[in-house]
């Protein structure tokens, strides 16, 4: 592990996942293949953009002084039409 650098998110959890699809910019994704690989580099072992959406995700909300305030709602479900 070379810890000369430090990246905000360290290491990754095992976790259970649920499958979510997104679309982003190409220049996103280029960057969050960069951070992959600064990551596998800092840390030693490979991972791909993927996995560490949902960690930077979570690691945002955790930070996000607005979402703490406002409590845990429960997602609402919305109606399907048809």
């Amino acid at each position: 592990m070379n810890m000369a650098r430090k990246l905000r998110l360290g290491p990754l959890p095992s976790t259970s996942s649920t499958k979510l699809t997104f679309a982003c910019p190409a220049s996103l994704k280029m960057d969050l293949d960069r951070y992959a690989a600064l990551h596998a580099q800092t840390y030693g072992e490979a991972v791909d953009a993927a996995t560490l959406i949902p960690h930077m995700l979570e690691a945002f909300m955790a930070g996000d002084r607005g979402f703490k305030r406002g409590g845990k709602a429960k997602a609402v479900a919305t109606p399907k039409s048809g």
